[in-house]
């Protein structure tokens, strides 16, 4: 099996952790969830040789399970600033860039202690990673995102949109 061939494997396996993620309600299910998902996506990247996004999952991981446990602001600050340190260590241009902004949606996302606000901020920093993955050239990662977000925009939809069923009295 090609290298490439096991990346996409990984990736598409964080795909299935990353669908049932927005699909679950309380905060703490989507943001573990999330974290398996990062592992198998650094490890995706690693394969690829993208170092920048493979380090950032590897934060995002420690972040979302740090945020299990607390959304303290300082722990937020420190994530977001390992965040731009690493991207700055390992730059590669303008994927670099893309992967710490839609890092730095994410840390803020991690923190948050409404699944509402969460799910916003997630969401464009997924567009983030979305245009990352198509300059990197991963078809697995780029279809990942387009679940991601899609997952997103339903739960968001069945928890907030959706209209209340009316309990009509005899």
């Amino acid at each position: 099996m090609s290298s490439f061939a096991l990346s996409q494997i990984l990736v598409g396996l964080a795909l299935c952790t990353d669908i049932l993620s927005f699909q679950l309600k309380e905060r703490k299910h989507i943001v573990f969830c999330l974290m398996i998902s990062c592992v198998l996506i650094s490890s995706h990247y690693m394969i690829l040789g993208h170092w920048t996004a493979a380090g950032l999952g590897l934060v995002a991981t420690v972040r979302f399970a740090t945020s299990l446990f607390s959304t303290s602001r300082v722990l937020m600050y420190f994530f977001v600033a390992t965040t731009w340190i690493l991207a700055t260590i390992t730059y590669e241009g303008l994927l670099s860039i893309l992967g710490c902004v839609g890092g730095t949606f994410g840390t803020v996302a991690s923190f948050c202690k409404e699944d509402r606000i969460l799910r916003k901020l997630m969401f464009v920093g997924t567009c983030f990673w979305l245009v990352h993955n198509i300059l990197a050239g991963s078809p697995g990662a780029v279809i990942l995102e387009l679940f991601f977000l899609s997952s997103n925009v339903v739960g968001y939809y069945r928890f907030y949109l959706r209209p209340k069923k009316q309990i009509l009295a005899p």
